[in-house]
């Protein structure tokens, strides 16, 4: 049976989604926009079994150091230009169809869900992945400066889901900051 991906990020309005590597509303936390990220990429839907985050080598060095790595989740690092995987790291893949191996063959008796959690390319990559994606994205709904940026959500090849189990579906609002969660699935072609 073909894996189900998943993607999850917080976009500006303009689909920014970073700045000189952080995000974009950096130094302020929305710290329930960042619980809803950690309960959605660490609760695996089989018991015994941990999801496995996918990012960019610039993702990785964006999470602080204190935070590496994401807990109770595989983390798994894509670059070309590491040799071994960046201090921390469980694996180091060259690219994403390397780690999707890795994730169905090394990882096969451990992994549950797959997690893309950055950079824009990487995104790109999931969005175009041929079978089943789901994009968990949170719209903040104001504008801040970016200069990273989520590639356009066509709904030629997505539909947004008017619910999804344990994702809120009312306006959210930190330090006069609003969002909403939103949830799009991938259109079988």
């Amino acid at each position: 049976m073909a894996r189900t991906l998943y993607g999850i990020v917080a976009v500006c309005p303009d689909l920014g989604i970073g700045k000189n590597g952080n995000l974009p509303w950096h130094p302020v936390r929305l710290s329930n926009e960042f619980k809803h990220f950690r309960k959605m990429t660490s609760t695996p839907s089989m018991p015994g079994k941990k999801n496995v985050v996918i990012m960019g080598r610039k993702t990785w060095f964006s999470i602080p150091e204190k935070n590496r790595p994401l807990n109770d989740r595989i983390n798994i690092v894509l670059s070309r230009e590491c040799k071994t995987p960046p201090a921390g790291a469980h694996h180091l893949a060259p690219d994403f169809s390397s780690a999707l191996r890795l994730v169905d063959t090394e990882l096969a008796d451990q992994a549950d869900k797959v997690w893309v959690i950055g950079g824009s390319s990487i995104y790109k990559e999931l969005m175009e992945y041929p079978g089943t994606k789901r994009l968990f994205v949170t719209r903040i709904q104001k504008q801040f400066d970016c200069d990273t940026f989520l590639p356009e959500i066509s709904l030629d090849n997505y539909r947004l889901l008017s619910e999804f189990q344990g994702v809120p579906k009312e306006l959210q609002e930190e330090h006069g900051i609003q969002y909403r969660f939103e949830v799009y699935e991938s259109i079988q072609q």
